[in-house]
C-alpha cells in the first residue's frame, strides 16, 4: 500500500513538472537577449521552463504569441494564436469526425526556426497537433489545463 501511495505521489509530481512557471529574474541572460532580438519592443507576460527550454508568452501586435528558446538564446519555434476558422479544412474535418459536438476552443500556427509549420487545435482538455498539410500528428493532454477547466466548472 505504501508503494502505491508513493507511486501516485511521484506521478503527480512528475506530471506537474512538464512546464514550470518562472520569475523573469531566473531566466538566463542569453534567453532574454534572444527574445529581445527576435521580438523587439515586445513585453513578456509569463516565462515557463519546459524540457530545458524557455517559453515566453507575450502579445505581438495584439495577437497572443509564445516563443520557445534554448538555453543559449536561440529561437526554436513561435506559436501564434489564430482563429479556428482559419485552420486547414482537413483539421476541422478531423476534429468534427473524432470529437463530434465539441468545439475547437483555440487554434494556433506553430512555426519552427527552420520554417516548418504545424497547427494546434485545443479541443476539450487536449491539444491536437497537425502537420502543415493538416495530417494528425499527436494528442497532448495538459494536466494544468485540465485542472484549470475543472476549477472553472465548479
Amino acid at each position: 500500500m505504501k508503494n502505491l501511495m508513493l507511486i501516485a505521489a511521484l506521478s503527480l509530481g512528475v506530471s506537474g513538472a512538464f512546464a514550470q512557471k518562472m520569475k523573469e529574474a531566473d531566466v538566463p541572460a542569453a534567453v532574454k537577449t534572444g527574445f529581445t532580438k527576435s521580438f523587439p519592443g515586445a513585453k513578456v507576460t509569463k516565462w515557463e521552463k519546459e524540457d530545458g527550454n524557455f517559453e515566453a508568452e507575450f502579445d505581438n501586435n495584439k495577437v497572443e504569441t509564445s516563443a520557445v528558446f534554448n538555453a543559449a538564446g536561440n529561437l526554436l519555434e513561435t506559436e501564434v494564436e489564430i482563429g479556428a476558422s482559419t485552420l486547414p479544412g482537413t483539421i476541422v474535418e478531423y476534429c468534427n469526425k473524432n470529437m463530434p459536438g465539441v468545439a475547437i476552443k483555440e487554434a494556433a500556427k506553430i512555426t519552427g526556426a527552420d520554417g516548418s509549420v504545424r497547427f494546434e487545435a485545443e479541443v476539450g482538455d487536449a491539444d491536437y497537433l497537425f502537420d502543415s498539410n493538416g495530417t494528425f500528428i499527436k494528442k497532448e493532454v495538459d494536466k494544468d489545463k485540465k485542472d484549470d477547466d475543472d476549477k472553472k466548472k465548479k
